[in-house]
């Protein structure tokens, strides 16, 4: 089944937006919360959008307090910008806010995580000769430390939850245990993933993953299917809420609206190109 399928018991909402809504309601209102790109920003505007408007969302290039009215592109992407409470310089994004303790929640996404929820955006493959180059590190490896909690949002695959890393870019909890303490990281790492087939949480002990939740139409034996470890499941497995209307009329209207927006911007770049090569004819 595709992430845009579906769910197979359910015909109102699909994999990836139980996905977003799931992810969405672990941000509680009035949190400063640090926002990576692509699902963990979806999730966070959401929440925003529904029941945590007074969340203050960062992102790492120096909005503070951004409003985007559509999901931006990249770190770099204006939108963020527009409506923000302040931009400041990036070394002040990390040295004053991330880097003292003073981040609620780091929400970031993966291309991989083990079971102790380290995470890898660098390469897929050796280092050396890798077979995919990912986006990198940017700020993760220190929203992973210093912030108080870490939210981790990503697509349940045996490609995503893997036995070992191909690449440790972010620390979750290490090899388990007390690990992570002995770093002397000032966050407190990791305390969700949320994926599209369930929701879970690191075992108080251990620090290993376990499945706390199931989404709707979901299975434990999906999951442990997806997982590329023994994926072990609390004994009162629960059933995560279906989205509900609100959740998923915002949500859509959100992609809709960003939808619309990256084809207007398509639009004029390639009015801008055509102009282009029009000058460059000119000047032959």
């Amino acid at each position: 089944m595709s992430s845009n399928e579906m769910s197979p018991n359910e015909s109102s909402y699909t994999k990836d937006e139980m996905m977003a809504v799931a992810a969405s309601r672990e941000l509680r209102d009035d949190a400063l919360c640090f926002v990576g790109i692509g699902l963990p920003s979806e999730a966070a505007n959401l929440a925003r959008a529904t029941h945590a408007p007074n969340c203050v969302l960062v992102y790492e290039s120096g909005p503070i307090g951004a409003k985007p009215d559509v999901l931006p592109h990249s770190i770099g992407d204006g939108v963020l910008a527009e409506n923000a409470d302040s931009v400041v310089p990036i070394p002040e994004i990390f040295s004053y806010w991330l880097q003292t303790g003073r981040i609620d929640v780091g929400f970031l996404g993966a291309a991989q995580i083990d079971r102790f929820a380290n995470i890898n955006t660098t390469v897929i493959g050796s280092y050396e000769n890798p077979k995919v180059r990912l986006p990198g590190a940017g700020g993760a490896p220190e929203i992973a430390a210093s912030a108080k909690e870490v939210i981790i949002v990503l697509r349940h695959t045996p490609r995503a939850f893997v036995e070992e890393l191909a690449f440790r870019t972010s620390v979750g909890y290490l090899d388990g245990g007390d690990s992570r303490e002995k770093l002397r990281y000032l966050g407190g790492g990791p305390t969700v993933v949320i994926t599209d087939l369930g929701i879970l949480r690191p075992d108080p002990k251990t620090r290993e993953l376990t499945l706390a939740k199931v989404h709707p139409g979901a299975s434990l034996e999906q999951a442990r299917e997806a997982t590329g470890w023994d994926l072990k499941a609390a004994e009162d497995l629960g059933t995560t809420d279906p989205p509900s209307e609100v959740e998923l009329r915002v949500l859509r209207h959100l992609r809709a609206k960003t939808e619309a927006t990256n084809k207007d911007m398509q639009v004029l770049r390639n009015l801008q190109a055509r102009i282009g090569a029009a000058r460059e004819d000119g000047r032959r």
